[in-house]
């Protein structure tokens, strides 16, 4: 996934929700920090997003813009509605978050992700293989270090 995808997911769930403030908590939240990620990491095709302050219009998101949806079908991508509890991040990461807003493309939505270090620790308390390589190429390439990962885990 790349930027421009990850703006029109966002654009969207505002469209769908009348919120203009999300949650990611999934892989490509790394797209706020790092736009220019490695490929290994920004694979996946789905965004775990939830409205920040109304996490119940999740279904909402889910059933407009979920896999199987018409946007599914259009676009090759979609988002994920998710809940506040869908990931395991280390205390503390709201603090440490990144806020993206005012790019252009997001014509008003905006983004809360966890920095990187909290994604990798929380992609690691999940254990899956995806997971596991996504932490990997993190690491491989730079962007993460092993040191803050543990202290975050």
């Amino acid at each position: 996934m790349e930027m421009n995808e990850l703006a029109h997911v966002l654009r969207a769930a505002k469209a769908i929700t009348g919120e203009k403030v999300f949650t990611i908590v999934g892989s490509q939240a790394v797209l706020a920090q790092h736009p220019d990620a490695p490929a290994a990491m920004k694979m996946s095709m789905e965004v775990d997003i939830f409205p920040k302050s109304r996490p119940d219009l999740s279904d909402l998101i889910d059933g407009a813009l979920g896999a199987e949806s018409h946007f599914h079908a259009t676009f090759g991508y979609h988002a994920d509605g998710v809940g506040e509890e869908t990931a395991i991040l280390p205390r503390g990461w709201e603090g440490r978050a990144i806020v993206l807003e005012g790019h252009p493309l997001l014509e008003g939505a905006v983004a809360i992700c966890p920095e990187i270090h909290d994604l990798c620790a929380s992609k690691l308390m999940a254990f899956r293989e995806k997971d596991r390589s996504w932490v990997e190429a993190a690491v491989m390439s730079g962007l993460a270090d092993t040191a803050t990962i543990a202290n975050r885990l």
